[in-house]
C-alpha cells in the first residue's frame, strides 16, 4: 500500500475531536458544580445561560461560588495530566531522531481516545466529578496533546527542506488549529444540545478511531528506523540517558551564538504562550458569568469566532514574510494580542465581547513563526531535540499558566472579572524585551543561515 507524507489530516482530526470536547468539558463541570451547589437540576433557555445578574440575589452569590469552584477544579485536572504528559512528550518526541515521528502521533490519539471514552460513562451514568482526576492521568500517560503537536511539528520539520517553506507550512498547521477548533466550538454547542454530553463524547472517540487508522496505514515514517535497528537492544536506562543527552548536547557542542539563539527564543515562547494559555483559556468562565450570561450556543459563536483569527494570523504570516524578517512578525502579533486582551478586560455586552476578537486578528502569529524560527537554528538531526523541548515548554508553561490565572480569576471575578485579562497583556512586556534585546544583539537572519551551514560542514569534515 502506497504511503503518503500528509500530517495535515492527522492534525486536522485529532484537533477537532480536542475541541469539541474540550469546551463541553468545562460546560459538564460548570453544571455539575452549579447542581451540587443549588440542589436542582441546571437550566439552560435559548439564549441566556442559568445566570442571575441581580447582586443583591443570594443566587448571585451562590453564582459566584461556583465560578471560584470552577476555575480551581478546571486547575487541578489540569495539573493531574500535566506532569506525566511532560515526562511522555520529552521521552517521545525527543528519541523520534532514532526511533520515528509516528508514535508521538499514534500515543496521543489512543490516550484521548481511552478519555472520549470514559467521559462518555461518566456523563451516561452521571458519575462523580472526581474520577475526571483518573482520566486526565490516563491520558496523560499517553502523551496528551504536547507530545501530538511536537511529534506533528517535527515530521513537517523532516519533510521541508527550504527555509521558507518551513515557516510557511507550520503556520498552515496553525491555521488549521484554529480553523478547526472554531468549527468545533462553533458546532459543539448545537451537538450538545442535540444529543447530549454522551453521546458528544462517543462522537469524539469514533474522530479518533479513524485517526488512529490513518496514522497506522496510511501516513509514511520520515525517519529511516531501519538505520538503527543492527544496533544492540538497548535497556530503559540507557534508552532514557540517550534521551536527556541529545538534548544536552544541542546546547553542549553547538556554537555560542546558536545556543543564546536558542535559549532566547526558547525563552521569549515559554512567555508569551504562558500569557497567551492562560488570559485566553478564561474566555468560557468569563462568558457564563454576569453581565453576559452566554449559553453554549453563544459560546460556541465565541470560539468559532477564532476561525478568522486563525486565517487573517496565517495570511499575515504569509505575506508579512515575503518582506519582514521573522521577528517583526512576532512583534506585530504580540501587539495584536495585547491590544485584544486589553479590551476583553472592559467587554461587558455580547457585541462588544464578539468584536474583541477584531484587534486579536494577527494574535496567532508568534507561536508558528517562533516554531519556525527555532526548526531553523538547529541541525535536521536535531529537530526531535527541539520540538521535544518546545513540547516540555508547552506543558508546563500551559500548566503553570492555567493554573495560575484560574486562581487569579478566582480570586478577583468578585471585584473585577477583567484583571486577569489586563494581566496578561501587561505580561507580554517581557516577550517584547527579550525580542527588542534580540534584535539589538545577535539576531541576523543571514548570519544564522552561514552559521548552520559552516555547523553542517564541520560535521561532514568530522565523519569524513
Amino acid at each position: 500500500m502506497r504511503k503518503v507524507l500528509f500530517v495535515e489530516p492527522v492534525i486536522f482530526i485529532y484537533v477537532f475531536a480536542s475541541s469539541l470536547t474540550s469546551p463541553l468539558v468545562q460546560q459538564f463541570i460548570y453544571r455539575q458544580l452549579w447542581e451540587e451547589e443549588y440542589n436542582s437540576t441546571f437550566v439552560s433557555n435559548s439564549s441566556i445561560s442559568h445566570c442571575e445578574q441581580n447582586k443583591s440575589s443570594p443566587a448571585y452569590i451562590k453564582q459566584k461560588v461556583v465560578q471560584e469552584k470552577a476555575s480551581v477544579f478546571n486547575m487541578q485536572l489540569d495539573l493531574t495530566g500535566a506532569v506525566p504528559s511532560l515526562i511522555v512528550a520529552f521521552i517521545i518526541v525527543a528519541n523520534g531522531d532514532r526511533q520515528g515521528r509516528k508514535r508521538s502521533l499514534v500515543l496521543p490519539s489512543v490516550g484521548t481516545l481511552v478519555a472520549n471514552i470514559c467521559l462518555a460513562v461518566i456523563s451516561y451514568f452521571s458519575l462523580s466529578l472526581s474520577i475526571l482526576f483518573v482520566v486526565a492521568f490516563i491520558s496523560g500517560l499517553f502523551g496528551s496533546i504536547a507530545t501530538f503537536l511536537g511529534g506533528g511539528f517535527a515530521y513537517i520539520a523532516d519533510v521541508c527542506q527550504d527555509e521558507k517553506q518551513k515557516t510557511t507550512r507550520i503556520a498552515v498547521v496553525d491555521l488549521i488549529f484554529g480553523i478547526v477548533s472554531g468549527l468545533a466550538g462553533l458546532s459543539s454547542g448545537y451537538i450538545l444540545r442535540g444529543i447530549g454530553f454522551t453521546w458528544t463524547f462517543v462522537m469524539a472517540s469514533l474522530l479518533h478511531v479513524v485517526n488512529i487508522i490513518y496514522i497506522i496505514f496510511f501516513l509514511e515514517e520520515t525517519v529511516d528506523v531501519s538505520e538503527f535497528q543492527h544496533e544492540a537492544p538497548q535497556s530503559g536506562k540507557e534508552l532514557l540517558k540517550e534521551t536527556f543527552s541529545g538534548v544536552y548536547m544541542l546546547f553542549k557542542t553547538a556554537p555560542y551564538k546558536k545556543r543564546i539563539l536558542i535559549i532566547v527564543l526558547l525563552f521569549t515562547f515559554m512567555m508569551y504562550l504562558f500569557t497567551a494559555t492562560g488570559g485566553s483559556s478564561l474566555f468560557t468562565l468569563y462568558e457564563l458569568d454576569e453581565p453576559l450570561c452566554w449559553d453554549e450556543v453563544y459560546i460556541g459563536y465565541g470560539a468559532a469566532a477564532s476561525t478568522s483569527i486563525s486565517l487573517t494570523s496565517f495570511f499575515g504570516v504569509y505575506l508579512f514574510s515575503k518582506c519582514l524578517k521573522d521577528i517583526y512578525i512576532v512583534f506585530i502579533g504580540i501587539f495584536s494580542y495585547i491590544g485584544g486582551m486589553v479590551m476583553a478586560a472592559f467587554a461587558r455586552t455580547t457585541l462588544l465581547m464578539f468584536l474583541v476578537r477584531v484587534p486579536f486578528l494577527l494574535c496567532f502569529m508568534p507561536v508558528p513563526v517562533l516554531r519556525a524560527m527555532l526548526s531553523k537554528v538547529v541541525l535536521a538531526g536535531e529537530q526531535g531535540a527541539v520540538f521535544a523541548c518546545i513540547a516540555c515548554l508547552e506543558v508546563v508553561v500551559g500548566t503553570i499558566s492555567l493554573s495560575v490565572f484560574n486562581i487569579l480569576y478566582a480570586a478577583t471575578v468578585a471585584w473585577f472579572s477583567g484583571f486577569s485579562f489586563l494581566l496578561s497583556a501587561g505580561l507580554c512586556l517581557i516577550p517584547l524585551a527579550s525580542l527588542c534585546w534580540l534584535l539589538c544583539t545577535s539576531w541576523n537572519e543571514e548570519d544564522l543561515a552561514l552559521l548552520v551551514s559552516e555547523e553542517v560542514s564541520s560535521i561532514e569534515s568530522v565523519d569524513s
